[in-house]
């Protein structure tokens, strides 16, 4: 008995310490394990200041808005000075060597939707400009008609589609002679004038023929308008 008995407290024993180190174990997990507090999520850092490149980049795009917002004021006050030229005039007549379609009269695309002042707003193929039956075709030329005789000294062709194919500008004398006052390479961009400034004429003049070679600028070249510049004496 004394034997069994001893043997039971041996067992007893060796299931405490088994169990106690169990137990051991487990705390020492749970004091590695972080606290709730230690696993926060952590704070983002803060954003780091505007750096010089950032700064003289944005400095760069401020300056270039205000550049091309300043460059279209100008544009813009330089067409309406233009248009309201005291020594201009539009045209009230025009013949062409050829128009889109075959258009007459006042139809889209005509020879006479290049008379009057300038009423094409943006540029690209619009109706209310002269064009030619067909694009890249070579020579073809407008002649236009104004209300009254002056003594020119500048002529202003309005392009608005196509610009650059320009080639010569001719104002004709009280006998109906033509005179190039301009030829050579037309420097026009986008919607925008050839301006051709020249020595006043001795003679009056009522009547300005452009030339253009269509071939020069691809596809379709359209005049808005030409205004002739002059005066009386």
């Amino acid at each position: 008995m004394k034997v069994r008995f001893a043997l039971v407290l041996t067992l007893l024993a060796a299931l405490l310490g088994a169990t106690a180190c169990k137990k051991d174990k487990a705390e020492e997990q749970t004091a590695a394990k972080p606290s709730s507090a230690t696993n926060a999520t952590p704070t983002a850092a803060p954003a780091p200041a505007s750096t010089p490149a950032a700064a003289a980049a944005d400095a760069n795009a401020a300056g270039a808005e205000t550049t091309a917002k300043m460059a279209a004021a100008e544009w813009a006050m330089k067409q309406d000075e233009i248009k309201h030229d005291p020594n201009g005039q539009w045209a009230i007549q025009a013949t062409a060597s050829s128009t889109y379609g075959d258009a007459q009269g006042t139809a889209s695309w005509s020879a006479n939707q290049a008379t009057g002042a300038p009423n094409v707003d943006k540029y690209g193929d619009n109706g209310m400009a002269w064009t030619t039956k067909t694009p890249d075709s070579g020579i073809e030329w407008l002649d236009l008609k104004y209300p009254k005789p002056v003594h020119a000294t500048e002529v202003r062709v309005r392009e608005s589609c196509g610009s650059g194919s320009v080639i010569k500008i001719e104002v004709f004398d009280e006998q109906g002679t033509g005179h190039a006052v301009w030829q050579g390479n037309d420097p026009t961009t986008e919607l925008n004038y050839l301006m051709v400034k020249f020595p006043k004429t001795t003679f009056k003049t009522d009547r300005v023929k452009i030339t253009l070679a269509t071939n020069v600028v691809e596809g379709w070249n359209e005049i808005d308008a030409v205004q002739l510049v002059g005066t009386d004496q």
